[in-house]
């Protein structure tokens, strides 16, 4: 993309200098724009440049205190690629403004400008937004989110609550009218049935505190493959238990850093629920990469299977297992998390035996994204074990 300079000057001599209208509407930004020419020299800058960086000929003495949290060639390199190739680049760097805190997380857009009427791309526009405010919009939007989830999941956790609730409450009843005179093995069973459904209400409410958590932090900033693994190391043991052996295959090395800690949670819950489907042994596939301008996570086991038709997997409360063993809350606890990022989950039955979840997350919803290329996941990749875990 280019920027067509007829607007900016007047009259088009090249001297790449915003006048009149132009101009104050430039000032009135909250972004910071410069204007430089071939050679680096700043040619314009707005008032929010003005306010936000020291005085200075050339791109190397204003951003000398810039940190690119990229792969970042320097200002030679990128003109270059913007006049000549016309590309239009963006980069995230932390910077050091005047008269401000320490640093800031900016995101920095170049572009070429050109005259009108001409081929020739004379200088470009650089424009600086700071993504602080980004981020609190986005952190208010997520937390709206997530009320938004639970609200949908409101009704059937008062359904699934109120059967479990009943029966304590008869069960209980009874066990009082017997206890003086009843056979021991019938107080027992009454007992036990009440503990039985205690322990589902536990479960629920476990789950839903756990969707509910702010979970931000430990694992944000994270490459995405360090996330993936983290996940499998907390679920070794399990694995060990059920003679398990998980692989994991990362394709594309330098994959974004993101906000990890919910696709961690994702990640542990779909080892978890694979590890359930192989009681008696089996091999769990973990596979990442970029496809198609998309992180993806597939995750593939020899376990059971998928019930039919699979979607219904994804419902609230739906499970296969034993009465006790799950509440039926996982995958669509997964499945908010993700369509919160923009992406999706999807599930289909293995090709001999088994189940194939595939997690997509488009790169843009990460939070810092390095600069990677896109491998195909039927391309080779990293592999390394942990314990009897592979990743």
């Amino acid at each position: 993309m280019s920027v067509d300079t007829q607007s900016l000057t007047s009259p088009p001599t090249g001297n790449l200098q915003p006048a009149g209208v132009a101009a104050d509407v430039l000032d009135s930004l909250d972004a910071a724009v410069l204007v430089v020419d071939r050679n680096e020299r700043i040619r314009y800058r707005n008032a929010t440049a003005s306010a936000w960086f020291p005085d200075g000929p050339d791109l190397q003495t204003v951003f000398a205190e810039a940190r690119f949290l990229e792969v970042f060639d320097g200002w030679s390199a990128l003109l270059r690629r913007v006049l000549d190739a016309g590309e239009t680049l963006r980069f995230q760097c932390a910077l050091k403004l005047l008269n401000a805190p320490p640093a800031i997380l900016a995101t920095l857009h170049c572009t070429s400008l050109r005259e009108c009427g001409s081929r020739r791309a004379t200088g470009a526009v650089i424009r600086i937004e700071q993504e602080a405010k980004q981020h609190a919009v986005q952190e208010r939007l997520e937390v709206s989110r997530r009320l938004a989830s639970l609200g949908k999941l409101a009704t059937c956790v008062a359904h699934e609550l109120n059967n479990p609730l009943d029966g304590i409450l008869r069960y209980i009843n009874l066990a009082m009218r017997l206890a003086d005179d009843a056979p021991g093995s019938k107080l027992k069973s009454y007992l036990a049935e009440s503990r039985s459904g205690l322990m589902r209400m536990l479960q629920i409410i476990g789950d839903l505190l756990e969707f509910s958590r702010t979970t931000d932090g430990e694992f944000d900033g994270m490459n995405l493959n360090e996330v993936v693994e983290q996940a499998i190391r907390s679920s070794a043991s399990a694995a060990d238990a059920s003679g398990v052996t998980i692989a994991a295959d990362f394709q594309t090395r330098n994959m974004p850093s993101m906000r990890g800690s919910r696709i961690y949670q994702v990640c542990c819950n779909l080892i978890k629920n694979a590890l359930d489907a192989m009681p008696n042994g089996g091999r769990l596939s973990i596979t990442t990469g970029v496809v198609d301008s998309d992180v993806v996570i597939r995750v593939t086991d020899t376990g059971i299977g998928l019930p039919e038709p699979v979607e219904k997997v994804f419902e609230p409360f739906f499970t296969t297992k034993a009465p006790g063993k799950g509440t039926g809350l996982g995958l669509a606890i997964c499945k908010d998390f993700v369509e919160d990022m923009g992406g999706s989950i999807a599930a289909v039955q293995g090709e001999q035996s088994g189940a194939v979840f595939t997690v997509r997350i488009p790169v843009k919803s990460c939070q810092a994204s390095s600069l990677f290329a896109a491998t195909s996941l039927r391309g080779g990749g990293d592999s390394a074990v942990i314990g009897d875990a592979e990743a």
